[in-house]
């Protein structure tokens, strides 16, 4: 069991405002190791009261103490009405084009940037991290002029999509092989932030594009499965395909995989991969999942209403494991995208971070 640290480690949020900054204040409200300190988001918010600036939009109540926070500017050395500076420690969801821009500053500041944002994810020196597929990945922070210069750097998680089809191939990676994937999803409108897809576009309809979003399932999830060489990462080398679509769902992407294996594996062996992937069992990490990949038996399951919240959100659901008649096998991934796909992942990554010594 994780114990709590002595001294809680001050973090700031950039983005606080928006939907994924609003579940980093809910998960780290009673949080053993992290304790929110500094809240940044846009000019419009800036200098006001967070209770005023952002308009919550959680089923918990807004903490009282985070609501009388003062949102700072945007900036590294900046302080608003009295408030301290940016702490050493950044969870950041900010669009990529503003992004591209801030995060930088704050590695040079010598901040380590914990980044739900897409912009860095590709760059070859900046670690694309789940903690339970590839840890060992965050050496290349090591790599980071930021890093050499000022101690900062980057770390990233994953496009909201792909983090449970990732954690449903490891496994089957590390045993059998993938030589294809084809992936269909089928998106949660929370997943386009708020106030996301208009109703009138959404309600009684499913939208069959998503900008950028299949290029990013592509990319990503092949670095994600790939293997650090040396200074870089090399991505998987199987061939993917993704369609991605929005549909008229609240919270919990659904993902539809079928994949072709390196060397056959009975519906047992795959079952078996799922059931004993326990990659974070001894790091006593306190957002990480005991099961992260949860089989549902039903023949109708996974769903997101009933499932999502599996594992406090943090766990993949997979179900419906059968043999498909153009590669060897196809099944269906449940994953909570605003939690496992979004701040519960950069949490847990800023916890194996912390782990490491390495915050």
């Amino acid at each position: 069991m994780f114990k709590a640290m002595k001294t809680r480690q001050p973090i700031g949020i950039l983005g606080a405002t928006g939907m994924v900054g609003q579940r980093y204040i809910q998960l780290l409200e009673r949080h053993p190791w992290f304790e929110i300190t500094w809240l940044a988001a846009s000019d419009r918010s800036s200098g006001k009261s967070y209770g005023e600036a952002a308009k919550w939009r959680l089923d918990t109540p807004l903490p009282e103490r985070i609501a009388n926070m003062i949102v700072s500017p945007a900036e590294p050395s900046a302080a608003a009405n009295g408030n301290q500076t940016a702490p050493k420690i950044i969870f950041s969801s900010i669009d990529a084009p503003i992004a591209r821009e801030l995060e930088p500053r704050f590695a040079a500041a010598g901040c380590a940037v914990i980044s739900n944002s897409s912009a860095f994810r590709m760059a070859p020196n900046v670690p694309l991290v789940l903690p339970e597929v590839n840890a060992d990945h965050l050496h290349l922070i090591e790599e980071q002029s930021w890093r050499k210069q000022s101690g900062g750097y980057i770390v990233t998680n994953s496009n909201c999509t792909v983090m449970g089809p990732v954690l449903a191939l490891k496994p089957i990676v590390d045993r059998f092989g993938i030589e294809q994937i084809f992936a269909t999803s089928m998106q949660a409108v929370s997943g386009a932030g708020y106030p996301g897809v208009a109703s009138m576009d959404i309600l009684d309809n499913v939208v069959p594009y998503i900008p950028n979003e299949e290029e990013k399932m592509e990319e990503e999830m092949l670095k994600l499965l790939g293997s650090l060489d040396g200074h870089t990462v090399k991505p998987l080398i199987a061939r993917m395909s993704a369609s991605c679509n929005r549909v008229p769902v609240v919270d919990g992407h659904t993902v539809s995989v079928s994949i072709k294996l390196g060397k056959p594996a009975t519906r047992e062996e795959i079952l078996a991969a799922w059931a004993e992937f326990r990659p974070l069992a001894r790091q006593n990490l306190p957002t990480a999942p005991e099961q992260p990949v949860e089989w549902a038996p039903q023949p109708d399951r996974p769903q997101p209403r009933l499932d999502r919240n599996r594992g406090n959100g943090m766990a993949v659901t997979v179900g419906r494991l059968r043999p498909c008649g153009v590669l060897d096998w196809k099944f269906t991934v449940l994953s909570h995208n605003t939690i496992r796909g979004a701040a519960g992942a950069t949490i847990l990554n800023a916890e194996l971070l912390a782990s490491l010594g390495k915050l």
